[in-house]
């Protein structure tokens, strides 16, 4: 059995043992499963799990943070008379390979407000991001390969 689908079921049998249903006695049990599953470790063969969580935790940390400020600058773009926006295309070359990890990192930029994944190039190494406040390209692709499709690869290649 995957350890992520035990530390769930740990987690559910720890919620209905205190007969609560609230999500934080949910999480606590998750917590409390995962430190007895990273205990007992040494009897697993496959252990990617300890290392992939914390990636995916990070990575959903980091797009959650993106969203909340990108929210806040369109927001804020659209209640003030004069605009701020600086709409532009960019390309950014892509270390993602495989068609799930262009995949997830097309469709977590097009999640975010202010910009979308246009277009892929034939190749596959090139995908074109419109951004709504693009003051500098170069800075705009750091971030993109800097922030979300780091973050997307540590997930998937752990």
């Amino acid at each position: 059995m995957p350890l992520f689908i035990l530390n769930i079921s740990f987690a559910a049998v720890f919620t209905l043992l205190t007969g609560s249903g609230r999500i934080g006695i949910f999480l606590f049990g998750f917590v409390l499963g995962y430190g007895i599953l990273w205990l007992s470790s040494p009897l697993y063969k496959d252990t990617r799990y300890f290392k992939k969580l914390p990636k995916t935790l990070n990575l959903i940390t980091y797009f959650l943070k993106e969203l909340f400020v990108s929210n806040f600058r369109v927001l804020w773009d659209v209640i003030t008379p004069g605009h701020i926006s600086r709409p532009g295309i960019i390309g950014v070359p892509l270390d993602a390979e495989t068609d799930l990890e262009i995949f997830l990192v097309a469709n977590l930029i097009s999640l975010t407000p202010g910009s979308l994944s246009v277009d892929l190039s034939e190749d596959k190494k090139t995908l074109f991001v419109h951004i709504m406040f693009l003051e500098n390209a170069t800075a705009a692709r750091t971030d993109i390969k800097n922030g979300l499709e780091k973050r997307v690869l540590e997930v998937m290649r752990s």
